[in-house]
């Protein structure tokens, strides 16, 4: 399962509400205080703070079209993928947007030599204040306590000029409380406790029984005990790469969370001899560190995991580790998103502070640089963490989902896990009915809390399934019900994306949730993006961690094991002389690959008090159109221009 990076922020973009001044409306609102946090004083007004203005950036309206037209494989365009140029040129703010800010700003008074462009055009930075930010956005800042003793400071809402709310998208910081205080206008902070930064915490990391394995398992046991050889013969999986120079595959690991070298080598010389002593290329995003200071499952599972399994199944691809994040600041996806990918980047390197680690960090120890576009997106990055969508701005979701579609248009495959709480968040959160996370859940107001960025329709959400027991590697899998479960549902956020609609429809035409608003916030699900896209077994795996072997469960395991599959079919086609596949979910949802793939029949996902959705026939919210058969999707996609 993936590790939850939490955060501590529910907003809703409002409409054109009227404000206190007759000019300005209403841009963003929380939608009410979040758990935990108190409102227990009003911000100095001589704090400084750096505002960051995401200006809306142009073209987006054509952005599903454009991806469609070299993904779908009916497509005539298919693979005709576009530069990173091309790219940012497209679809960064226009001229006249930048003027509109500018000219706001430099009008409520700020001088022009305060105001920054970020290089991609994409947002506008001015440290100014806490007076002049309540003035220029007609609120007020105050500080807000968690029960843990944590400070941090925000608005519940923010205006802007009315000619002005077509060029922005949102404004940072504000209604999200993942600021702290700042104590020294020089040093700002985003989280109240580094030392956790990144960490998986508690049960949200894949999952260990702490059954210890002592001799290497046989295919018969591949029920009990999952190998790399398991995977192969359960997903028809043998594949020897002929273009490794030309190819790439990505892992992103947040730190604190790393692998030991130690650990990879006693995996290496069980089940993959030829790797011992080899590495991942190690790319540092912000800082990123290979941290041996700290050393258990929760800090090492994660990363032990995602590149045994990576590196022995793609032997001898070379793998990209992006190792994201200092020891000191942390990180999250927009982090490593500035570096696979310039044109998101921020002012001067690109950082959130409300959700992001904030970079250059002058913090003793910190990270003193930035990491904007250091690396070329890899054609397959795979990323085993996520955030409960219940948690997430919704600003934030949407501006990070359009960029997952752009790593598509440049012919990049972003896999993500779908957590293990089924319906549930992390941690089996679940969502009340004012829309919050409820840590209590099973009540029957709680609603399904579904899991980002697998919900974004841009990238591939990867589920669970596993080996019942009694079963071989040749009999039908089921949804994981052994740890966990597989998450999986419909978003919140996302509407349905036209790829799935006849699949997804056809699910909830067949087989109608039994569940009232009460549990799905949205009332018409016909119209909400599903959930997973396929899986791979998550259960029983055999993985060396802090010098011994134990079994390890959860979607942690799945993206990357996909992943693998994706990468060797792009290797193929590589050296056929074609193009990498980039964003695969039009062509796995045709009619076309229907056959390619294992359907999943059986099992289901709780949550929330509930049953979850159940596994059927075709796609379902469970194990979405089921797991790979490598030996039919590989000529399939070889097939494609």
């Amino acid at each position: 399962m993936r590790a939850l990076l939490q955060l501590l922020a529910v907003c809703a973009l409002a409409s054109a509400t009227p404000s206190r001044r007759a000019d300005h409306v209403i841009h963003e609102r929380r939608v009410a205080e979040p758990v935990g946090w108190t409102k227990v004083r009003r911000l100095e007004a001589d704090k400084t703070l750096p505002l960051r203005i995401g200006m809306r950036q142009q073209n987006l309206h054509m952005l599903d079209e454009l991806l469609m037209s070299v993904s779908h494989p009916d497509s005539l365009s298919y693979g005709q993928h576009w530069t990173p140029d091309r790219v940012a040129d497209f679809f960064a703010p226009g001229d006249s947007t930048i003027a509109a800010i500018k000219e706001w700003l430099t009008g409520t008074g700020f001088a022009g030599d305060r105001i920054h462009v970020s290089p991609s055009k994409g947002w506008i930075e001015v440290n100014a204040t806490i007076g002049e930010v309540e003035y220029l956005l007609d609120t007020e800042y105050h500080v807000y306590e968690h029960t843990s003793g944590a400070k941090q400071l925000g608005c519940h809402e923010y205006s802007v000029p009315d000619h002005i709310r077509d060029h922005v998208e949102m404004i940072k910081p504000t209604v999200q409380l993942n600021t702290r205080v700042p104590e020294d206008p020089r040093r700002l902070r985003k989280r109240a406790n580094p030392d956790h930064l990144g960490q998986l915490l508690g049960a949200n990391g894949p999952k260990t029984n702490g059954v210890k394995v002592n001799a290497k398992p046989t295919l018969d046991e591949c029920d009990q005990f999952i190998t790399p050889d398991c995977l192969r013969a359960l997903y028809n999986f043998y594949y020897t790469p002929k273009a490794t120079d030309k190819n790439s595959y990505g892992i992103v690991e947040f730190t604190p969370n790393a692998y030991l070298a130690d650990d990879l080598d006693l995996f290496f010389k069980n089940f993959s001899s030829s790797l011992v002593g080899k590495r991942p290329i190690l790319i540092s995003i912000d800082g990123g560190v290979l941290q041996t200071s700290n050393q258990s499952f929760e800090f090492n599972g994660e990363s032990d995991l995602d590149l045994e399994y990576a590196m022995t199944l793609t032997n001898p691809q070379p793998i990209t580790l992006l190792q994201t994040g200092d020891l000191i600041e942390g990180a999250s996806f927009d982090n490593f998103l500035d570096a696979v990918d310039g044109s998101f980047c921020t002012f001067e390197g690109g950082d959130d502070p409300d959700n992001d680690g904030i970079y250059p960090d002058t913090a003793p120890g910190g990270f003193n640089g930035t990491s904007c576009g250091i690396i070329k997106p890899p054609h397959v990055i795979s990323i085993s963490y996520g955030l409960d969508e219940g948690q997430t701005p919704h600003a934030y979701a949407v501006r990070q989902c359009k960029e997952y579609a752009k790593l598509g248009l440049l012919g990049t495959t972003v896999l993500y896990s779908t957590g293990d709480s089924g319906v549930a968040g992390g941690n089996g959160v679940c969502q009340n009915s004012t829309g919050l996370n409820d840590p209590g859940g099973g009540l029957n107001e709680d609603r399904f809390n579904p899991d980002f960025p697998a919900s974004c329709p841009y990238v591939v959400a990867v589920g669970a399934t596993q080996i019942n027991s009694g079963s071989t590697v040749h009999d039908p899998e089921s949804a994981c019900d052994r740890g966990i479960h597989s998450g999986g549902g419909f978003s919140d956020i996302f509407p349905m994306p036209s790829y799935q609609k006849a699949a997804v429809s056809s699910f909830l035409r067949a087989h109608p949730p039994p569940y009232s608003a009460a549990h799905i916030k949205l009332i018409d699900i016909f119209k909400a993006r599903g959930f997973p896209d396929l899986s791979a077994n998550g259960a029983n795996y055999v993985t060396a961690v802090n010098g011994e072997f134990s079994l390890t469960f959860g979607t942690s395991a799945s993206s990357p094991v996909v992943g693998s599959m994706i990468a060797m079919i792009n290797d193929a086609r590589i050296a056929a002389g074609k193009g990498p596949v980039g964003f695969i979910n039009p062509a796995i949802y045709s009619t076309k690959f229907a056959d390619a793939f294992n359907d999943i029949t059986s099992g289901n996902n709780p949550g929330c008090g509930t049953d979850g959705f159940t596994a059927v026939k075709g796609w379902d919210p469970v194990t979405g159109v089921g797991t790979p058969n490598f030996g039919k999707l590989l000529p399939l996609f070889l097939s494609l221009p």
